[in-house]
């Protein structure tokens, strides 16, 4: 657990609804399905990392079909011409795994960053 405290006890198990009529007017209709998404753009971040490195180019294309992205990574030019950055979207699941691979494959400088949210 965060700040080295720990569960001694369940108080109460709770769960948040959200309740819609369907016979709501118009602009309330407007500011639910805007909750929707915004609700929804942070339940697909959850477990995902945002993750950037350094890529050799003769290995580029290797590189590239490890990584599981939602497209596409991202492959930005660097100044050392034998060199390319990469950024792509990673679960949690299986970010170590594929970690091992990008290494092997000569990936450097490999940096990790926590997605709040994701809009798909």
């Amino acid at each position: 657990m965060s700040n080295n405290l720990r569960e001694v006890e369940v108080v109460m198990h709770s769960e948040a609804l959200l309740i819609g009529n369907k016979n709501m007017d118009e602009s309330k209709k407007k500011t639910l399905q805007e909750m929707l998404f915004r609700f929804e753009a942070v339940r697909n971040a959850e477990d995902k990392k945002y993750v950037r490195m350094n890529a050799p180019k003769a290995k580029l294309q290797e590189i590239v079909d490890v990584l599981p992205g939602l497209k596409s990574p991202t492959i930005i030019p660097l100044a050392d011409e034998d060199w390319c950055s990469v950024h792509t979207v990673l679960d949690q699941k299986r970010f170590w795994e594929i970690i091992g691979k990008l290494k092997e494959l000569g990936a450097q400088g490999i940096l990790v960053t926590p997605i709040e949210k994701m809009i798909l």
